[in-house]
C-alpha cells in the first residue's frame, strides 16, 4: 500500500492531465504547420512573383501543357500566341499559366 496517492499527488495528478491534452494540440497544430501550410505558402508566394514578373516576349508553359509566347498582359488576361502559326491567338487567364522562361534566357 506504498503507492497511495496523498493531496498532493493527486493535484499534482490532475494538473498534468489537464495541461497534457493542451500540449499535444499545439505540438500536432506546430507539426502540421511546418509540414503543410508554410511548404504551401510558399508555394503560392513563389507563383505569384512568377506571375507578376511576367511580360510581353516571355515563353510560357500553360496548365493543359501547351508551349507558347505572351503578346500581350491587360489585367488577368493574357494574350498567348501558339506554335508557328502566328494567327493563332489566345487570350487565357494568368492563372492558367505554369511556368515563364524569360526571353532572354537560353534553352
Amino acid at each position: 500500500m506504498g503507492i497511495l496517492l496523498t493531496a498532493e499527488g493527486a493535484e499534482a495528478a490532475s494538473a498534468y492531465s489537464l495541461f497534457y491534452p493542451i500540449i499535444m494540440i499545439v505540438v500536432i497544430y506546430v507539426v502540421f504547420w511546418f509540414i503543410m501550410i508554410r511548404p504551401q505558402n510558399k508555394e503560392k508566394k513563389r507563383i505569384a512573383a512568377m506571375l507578376a514578373n511576367l511580360e510581353a516576349g516571355d515563353s510560357v508553359l500553360t496548365t493543359s501543357g501547351f508551349y507558347g509566347t505572351v503578346i500581350d498582359i491587360v489585367d488577368d488576361t493574357v494574350i498567348v500566341e501558339f506554335g508557328n502559326n502566328k494567327n493563332c491567338r489566345i487570350p487565357m487567364e494568368k492563372a492558367a499559366i505554369s511556368k515563364v522562361e524569360k526571353s532572354g534566357e537560353g534553352s
